[in-house]
């Protein structure tokens, strides 16, 4: 017989009355985290450079009965994520989540890949992700409150190979900005967290698997679950962070891998 959950424990997964901004909103993990905290309650500031698609999630959460703000901004540049916090700061006076999910990579192979390739993803998925959780920090820290999670890779922790030099250096980084953040503001009431994903369904990856067929066998034969992740996957880690139920979980970096970690020891190249 199923049993029912007490409201209390519900309780502790109520985002209402909270602020979010959560960067790369138009589409994908970033969109569906959006929404994920709308559901649960909480109002949102949105940023993308897609501003059409950034505004096409606002229109969701709408109907949820949520507030959500459109924010054009290129994570890379932190005089854009500067003016984002501005406004933040003016349309909803507060910030309890951080969202980092936007950021871009180029591949290469190590011998052949430009060094501005491997600038212009350092600023994507480092720099602008620490700029904002420099700004998101400053008014979190002055609260005594907030989380922040930043969206890293399996690559954080081990090696992909095929080109993707850039990326994981950039992903390490992520996961040590996260794990030092955490220790810094733990004790001054800040959680820092990073969600590690395998292969997300995405536009891009359909490309890439299109273009190389022997790919998609590749990812499913690393991947106990049997199946390839979908943005929606990370809706309930996304609440889960961003609330009281993991008020005591900060520099922790979660695999959400469908056990792919679990089975090859962080040594497969799948």
């Amino acid at each position: 017989m199923m049993t029912s959950i007490p409201m209390t424990s519900l309780g502790l997964f109520d985002l209402s009355g909270r602020v979010a901004l959560v960067s790369g909103a138009a589409r994908g993990m970033g969109r569906a985290m959006a929404l994920a905290l709308a559901e649960a309650g909480a109002d949102l500031l949105l940023a993308d450079r897609h501003a059409d698609g950034a505004q096409a999630t606002a229109e969701e959460i709408g109907r949820l009965g949520r507030r959500a703000v459109v924010r054009a901004c290129d994570i890379s540049d932190p005089e854009q994520i500067r003016d984002m916090f501005a406004q933040l700061d003016r349309d909803f006076g507060r910030i309890d989540f951080l969202g980092n999910v936007a950021g871009d990579a180029v591949l290469g192979r190590p011998e052949e890949i430009a060094l501005a390739d491997v600038e212009a993803t350092w600023r994507n998925l480092v720099y602008g992700r620490f700029c904002c959780c420099q700004e998101a920090g400053r008014r979190m820290l002055a609260a005594g409150r907030g989380s922040i999670v930043n969206i890293g890779s399996l690559a954080s922790v081990r090696s992909l190979g095929r080109g993707h030099i850039a990326y994981s250096m950039a992903m390490g980084a992520v996961a040590q900005m996260t794990r030092e953040l955490s220790t810094e503001w733990a004790g001054r009431g800040v959680r820092v967290n990073a969600i590690l994903p395998a292969q997300v369904v995405n536009a891009g990856l359909e490309q890439r698997m299109s273009a190389d067929p022997t790919l998609r066998p590749r990812f499913l034969s690393a991947v106990p679950a049997g199946r390839l992740g979908e943005p929606d996957d990370i809706k309930g880690l996304s609440v889960f962070l961003a609330s009281d139920a993991s008020s005591w979980i900060t520099g922790a970096l979660i695999p959400m891998d469908g056990g792919n970690l679990a089975m090859n020891a962080g040594g497969s190249v799948g």
